[in-house]
């Protein structure tokens, strides 16, 4: 499975985003919430940035802001943002045909993994940013 941490820490950072409206915020702020590493976190939104997901602006009172509504960035737009290879890799390699399942094991194996793949993009599509801010908003506050 080739799904990273860099999908969690995508959606952190969006939802972050989201939670200031259309404010812009610093990097270093993003990452203090994710207690992480400010460049870390600059290579992660750089990548929101070319997926056309939030917009920098640089200067004193530089920083990020969502390229558009949380409401219609998906979980899988963030998911496609940091994961552009394959969900699920087969083989790295062709397997023996010498092998009755090294002959026929890629294809079935293969329509496994596309469909558990695509089963996974379709759930992350249901559930926006907005929902997510939504849900960490209403556990702050039935934790308050």
């Amino acid at each position: 499975m080739t799904v990273s941490s860099r999908t969690s820490v995508a959606i952190h950072a969006l939802t972050k985003l989201a939670e200031r409206g259309g404010q812009t915020r610093p990097s270093a702020e993003i990452a203090e919430s994710l207690a992480s590493n400010p460049v870390l976190v600059r290579r992660i939104l750089g990548q929101l940035r070319d997926a056309g997901l939030v917009e920098a602006t640089e200067g004193r009172h530089g920083g990020w802001t969502l390229a558009r509504s949380p409401s219609t960035i998906t979980l899988a737009d963030a998911y496609r943002a940091m994961e552009p290879g394959p969900l699920l890799a087969g083989h790295p390699h062709e397997p023996s045909a010498a092998c009755v399942v090294g002959r026929h094991i890629q294809r079935f194996l293969g329509d496994e993994l596309d469909a558990a793949a695509l089963a996974l993009e379709r759930r992350l599509g249901e559930t926006t940013i907005a929902d997510v801010l939504d849900q960490v908003l209403e556990a702050e506050r039935l934790s308050s």
